[in-house]
């Protein structure tokens, strides 16, 4: 099998990618190692930037995004007994966030590939890129006892931090940063109204808190708990309970509890890996750089990477110009560091850390009366939560 561009991964990032480029007459397969009833069962994030939406829609996949997603201008801080609103409106220059669930995202993707014949397998075991630093790189995998070669220009690894694509690069030719933060996140899916219209972020003593949603009947929430808590740690009423102690009384007074459809316990790490590219294999999504959950970067870091990606196949292939191909790295990275200061800054701001000192108590009640003492810390807050621009 021959085509243009291989991908590796069918979540989001891989769909994304195949389809606009589909769009432009570029030929791709994606192979994916799980089922896709799989791929669809994962639980994700939900808050699209203003740029990811703009993907979405350019890769005429936008339709149900903009009829049943949230629009979102602005979101809470709970603190010190206080709710204070951050007003993305105001601060980012009239943008706004969309609360879209990454599963319903993935679905819309899915379809736009079947509607188009995109060539998307699932169940690939063992695929291995191979002579990725030559200029015929292709990509092996098996299908029962099948063994099938797909030989293409490029490799895309969409396919995760565990993936095969990072570690088929020589160790000796990437560097890797990495921090893992000493708690988790347990998170719980529930069909209930959500507690407010807009998410509210909480620190407290006991720990951090998120109340988000998926739409006016599913709510999604969190809290923060040591990495040596298991699920089944925790029934729905201790989870509920603890849920409400670290909500301002107000807030947990409105909240509406019920069983849970999901829950899970998510380690929040740290993670990039440079460069982005070796030889003709690109990098994109989780297979690069991780960020935590905190400050809703991750999902919409991926689309900056598919975004870069996108353009500069489109200029190889449309006009001869390899200049994007060349820089896509630099310039993937330049962006990724940047979400990955705020998501360190988001995370560092609202968690108690286990081993903090009455000094970082202290700064971390300092920060929080200068961001909402000054118009210039929260318009900083705002341009990076709605997305920097690509």
């Amino acid at each position: 099998m021959k085509v243009q561009v291989c991908i590796i991964g069918g979540g989001p990032s891989g769909l994304m990618l195949s389809q606009l480029l589909h769009l432009q007459g570029i030929d791709t397969i994606i192979l994916e190692k799980s089922s896709r009833d799989y791929v669809l069962s994962r639980i994700r994030a939900g808050v699209l930037e203003h740029g990811f939406a703009e993907l979405m829609r350019e890769a005429q996949c936008g339709e149900r995004m903009d009829r049943e997603g949230e629009i979102h201008h602005g979101f809470y801080i709970a603190h010190d007994g206080k709710l204070d609103r951050v007003d993305l409106h105001k601060y980012s220059g009239g943008n706004s966030v969309m609360v879209y669930g990454q599963t319903e995202l993935t679905r819309d993707l899915y379809e736009a590939r079947d509607k188009l014949g995109g060539k998307v397998v699932h169940n690939a075991a063992d695929v291995t890129p191979h002579d990725i630093a030559s200029d015929k790189p292709y990509v092996t995998y098996r299908s029962g006892d099948e063994v099938i070669r797909v030989d293409c220009d490029y490799i895309i690894g969409a396919d995760g931090f565990h993936g095969v694509s990072r570690k088929s690069i020589p160790q000796d030719k990437i560097k890797e940063y990495e921090r893992v933060y000493p708690f988790g996140w347990l998170g719980v899916l529930s069909r209930t109204k959500p507690v407010s219209p807009e998410l509210i972020y909480a620190k407290h003593e006991r720990g951090f808190a998120l109340c988000s949603l998926r739409s006016q009947v599913l709510s999604r929430y969190y809290v923060q708990v040591p990495l040596t808590d298991k699920v089944e740690d925790w029934s729905d009423d201790a989870f509920w309970e603890e849920l409400k102690r670290r909500l301002p009384e107000e807030i947990a007074a409105k909240l509406i509890t019920g069983p849970s459809i999901e829950k899970s316990i998510a380690p929040l790490r740290s993670f990039v890996c440079e460069p982005m590219r070796y030889g003709r294999l690109f990098l994109a999504g989780d297979a690069a750089h991780i960020v935590p959950p905190t400050g809703a970067r991750g999902l919409n870091s991926a689309a900056s990477d598919i975004y870069y990606l996108y353009h500069a196949l489109l200029d190889h292939y449309k006009k001869g110009d390899d200049t994007g191909i060349d820089g896509y790295s630099q310039r993937a990275l330049a962006r990724i560091w940047k979400a990955q200061r705020f998501s360190w800054w988001m995370t560092t701001l609202l968690h108690r850390f286990p081993d903090r000192l009455p000094y970082e108590d202290r700064l971390q009640d300092t920060e929080f009366e200068y961001l909402f003492s000054s118009d210039a810390a929260q318009r900083s807050l705002a341009e990076n939560y709605v997305g920097l621009p690509f």
